[in-house]
């Protein structure tokens, strides 16, 4: 998603939007990693709440099980790169810590409104069986899989989303899609840097028709259809800028034969 691009062409009917969304700004999208995405962290506190005040639909129960499956995933992985020695470099270590902090959270925050209902935690092989034997034993491959993880991971909540459409889920819904929201700025990052240790500009933090960064996780990268409507060429858009601008969903048949071969 070219949220950069974005920006601009908001910039150019409103001037003060850019001050508005300082979030978003090139500069800061970096440089404030560490703060400003702690905001779109949902509190476990906020979690509790849910579980006592809302009966959430027996659909969204198994929404927030596949979603906690993941995010003990992702949260297992960040776990074990952070804490391995001289596997990030010291300039990285900031970010990567800050993403295993967000991870922890939504592990937390999943598990507290699920209760009892949570799943019990697998056991994860990050090599998926021997393919990935570097993804914890080089830097390159640690962010390789950072990428592909947080990629899978954008795709699965959005392709939940629908499922959380009932009035007694409504409350979830947002705050999932908080959790969605931070994925993508995972994912974003972890593209960036991937580029820049690779020397290869083309990887960016977002995806342009199907080219991937460096591989789509899903073949439909360059589908321009967003909720039943084809949507190339609105407002004299290019193909590749309608592409840019939506992530494609995962269903979780999907979602599970990416991640199964992480499962020891």
């Amino acid at each position: 998603m070219n949220i950069f691009k974005l920006i601009e062409d908001i910039k150019q009917v409103d001037a003060e939007a850019l001050d508005r969304l300082e979030f978003a700004s090139r500069r800061s999208f970096m440089s404030s990693l560490g703060t400003k995405l702690m905001a779109a962290a949902t509190p476990v506190a906020l979690a509790s709440v849910f579980n006592k005040a809302f009966a959430f639909t027996p659909g969204a129960i198994e929404v927030l099980k596949f979603a906690l499956t993941l995010e003990y995933l992702e949260d297992e992985f960040y776990k074990a790169g952070n804490a391995k020695a001289g596997l990030i470099p010291d300039m990285y270590k900031p970010v990567f810590a800050q993403i295993g902090k967000h991870e922890s959270q939504h592990v937390a925050f999943l598990e507290s409104a699920l209760g009892a209902a949570a799943p019990a935690k697998p056991n994860f092989d990050f090599t998926a069986k021997g393919t990935l034997p570097d993804s914890l034993n080089t830097f390159d491959g640690f962010v390789f899989l950072s990428h592909a993880f947080e990629d899978t991971g954008v795709r699965a909540y959005k392709g939940q989303a629908g499922n959380l459409m009932a009035a007694e889920d409504k409350p979830l819904l947002e705050y999932a899609l908080q959790i969605h929201s931070v994925e993508a700025r995972h994912a974003a990052v972890a593209r960036k840097i991937l580029g820049t240790i690779r020397n290869r500009p083309e990887i960016k933090p977002w995806i342009t028709l199907n080219e991937g960064s460096p591989a789509a996780v899903y073949a439909g990268e360059d589908n321009t259809v967003q909720g039943g409507v084809d949507i190339n060429g609105i407002a004299g858009k290019s193909k590749e800028a309608v592409t840019e601008a939506f992530d494609e969903i995962l269903t979780k048949e999907a979602v599970f034969a990416i991640v199964t071969p992480f499962l020891a």
